[in-house]
């Protein structure tokens, strides 16, 4: 799951919302990426950077700015995946007026993309492993 969730220059192929994404790998604390997500160009910055366990970032567009916190817990043979937003900015007012739950459509879209694909990877990576 985290190899997937983190390779921030493959998310416009598993993620519908997203139609372009580029980073400089491996990421670290203060990497930035550019990425265009709902037709919006954002530029964000890594915060956090807990290996295989939690990664934030802060990204910023059209005055607002959303730190986004992803938590990543083992769990029953799988991985239970916990996410955080928070937005602030002028644009906040008018998107929740408007599109009252767009935050929770969003993680909602956003989570169900990252489990198909962790599973198909993991289908995938599975299939191409030479077992002696």
């Amino acid at each position: 799951m985290w190899q997937v969730h983190t390779d921030i220059n493959a998310g416009s192929q598993w993620q519908r919302s997203i139609s372009s994404a580029r980073a400089v790998l491996p990421l670290a604390v203060g990497s930035r990426f550019e990425w265009k997500s709902g037709g919006l160009n954002l530029t964000s910055t890594i915060q956090t950077l807990e290996v295989n366990r939690r990664i934030s970032w802060t990204g910023k567009s059209l005055g607002t700015v959303a730190n986004h916190v992803w938590t990543l817990e083992a769990r029953d043979g799988g991985t239970m995946v916990i996410t955080e937003e928070l937005m602030t900015g002028w644009l906040v007012g008018p998107l929740k007026l408007l599109r009252p739950r767009f935050l929770d459509e969003s993680l909602e879209a956003w989570l169900h993309d990252l489990k198909v694909r962790a599973e198909t990877f993991n289908r995938d990576l599975g299939a191409h492993t030479v077992r002696t």
